[in-house]
């Protein structure tokens, strides 16, 4: 039986985990279930990958810039 060792560093984020999750899985037109191909919930999970690196780094940019002033 597979363990997983993620851990969530912000508590209750999960429901908002699963709604980006199944966002993405619509625009790229993936079923996620058991029966799907892990290459298709991969690239699921990369796009959420993705997306929020994206918007840390946009925050990231921000708060440096507001420093700066």
């Amino acid at each position: 039986m597979a363990r997983t060792s993620n851990k969530l560093l912000v508590p209750g984020i999960e429901q908002a985990l699963d709604q980006i999750k199944y966002e993405i899985a619509q625009e790229f037109g993936v079923q996620l279930g058991a029966n799907t191909a892990s290459r298709s919930n991969g690239s699921v999970g990369g796009e959420i990958t993705k997306r929020l690196v994206a918007q840390a780094q946009s925050q990231f940019a921000g708060s440096a810039h507001s420093k700066t002033e």
